[in-house]
């Protein structure tokens, strides 16, 4: 008899959520089962997951704090009582719901234990406080460990049904060689500036590397796609800041290589498959080692050290960029 499983990460950033992705795929092979997920709607994962075989359906969820706290609970218990799941995984610490399975009556509620959340779970074996230290990829594999599920491979992929993006994107299906720069963060001390990102554009201009450059950044940091066309005065960029995840996800599969910041369209770049570059000077490289994200660091790059301040991505120079890109392609 099959089981319905359900699968809920409450995460907002896109990069996070594609961390997710090899330990929501497992839970699927230990149950032989596709899997429902419940999320956040701005990681836009109807979009982003819309091709994986392993996924059936998705809900989004909020996941809001005060007054609407119990809405969302109530809200979740809705999904639980339709559904009618055998097992809800929780890939994270919160409480919601975990408590919105237990008002549903769910039988198996399965999760990391950690805080307060292990009064609501059924599982008895729990990550220990020490592990909140561990970053979320390690979080979830030591969860799935204590349950027995098995992970072999760590690394997100992603598929993608590239027919499906092309609606309203024809503007960026030029002909010629395509790169993506990836211009901006969540996190402004992550990014490298504009005049770099030029000064690398007139370097691998020289070496004939591409026609084109997708410039991969959000609406809210449209000026820093505008200001790196402006001040190259160049006509090789194509800024994608107006583009929605369909697009940004279009333009880095027809590129040849993705150079950017560490954010979420590096790590999307890296499960889609594409060679991968990134720009690391203000945070800790490590928590890349299960991503085949390839990062370039200043000559004098101290790993596990945060520097909140974006003057710091100034130590890594275009010419070293550009010296590490040449060796690896």
């Amino acid at each position: 008899m099959s089981k319905k499983i359900c699968i809920v990460y409450t995460h907002h950033k896109l990069g996070d959520l594609i961390w997710q992705l090899p330990y929501i795929k497992a839970i699927s092979e230990h149950h032989n089962e596709k899997v429902d997920l419940i999320l956040r709607k701005k990681t836009q994962a109807k979009n982003l997951l819309k091709d994986l075989v392993y996924v059936n359906n998705i809900y989004y969820n909020e996941f809001r704090k005060g007054l609407a706290y119990w809405l969302d609970v109530f809200k979740l218990k809705k999904i639980f009582d339709l559904e009618n799941y055998d097992f809800v995984y929780i890939l994270d610490k919160v409480n919601k719901p975990a408590i919105a399975a237990k008002l549903s009556g769910v039988k198996n509620i399965i999760g990391p234990g950690l805080r307060n959340q292990k009064k609501w779970i059924t599982n008895k074996d729990y990550l220990d406080e020490k592990d909140w230290k561990l970053n979320y990829s390690e979080q979830s594999q030591k969860f799935l460990k204590l349950n027995s599920i098995d992970c072999d491979d760590k690394f997100p992929k992603l598929e993608i049904n590239i027919e499906r993006l092309k609606e309203g994107n024809k503007d960026l299906l030029v002909e010629g060689k395509k790169i993506a720069f990836g211009v901006d963060s969540f996190e402004d001390f992550k990014m490298w500036y504009e005049e770099d990102f030029i000064e690398l554009a007139n370097l691998l201009a020289k070496k004939k590397l591409f026609d084109y450059i997708y410039l991969i950044c959000g609406r809210d940091k449209s000026h820093i796609a505008k200001k790196i066309i402006n001040d190259s005065k160049k006509h090789y960029f194509i800024d994608c800041s107006n583009k929605d995840l369909k697009g940004v996800i279009l333009a880095i599969k027809n590129s040849d290589f993705y150079i950017g910041n560490n954010s979420g369209p590096l790590n999307l770049s890296a499960a889609l498959g594409i060679n991968t570059f990134g720009l690391i000077a203000t945070d800790p490289v490590s928590e890349l080692k299960y991503s085949k994200i390839k990062p370039i660091v200043p000559d004098e790059y101290v790993d596990n050290v945060w520097i909140r301040d974006r003057s710091g991505m100034k130590k890594l120079k275009p010419q070293k960029v550009f010296d590490e890109i040449i060796k690896s392609i």
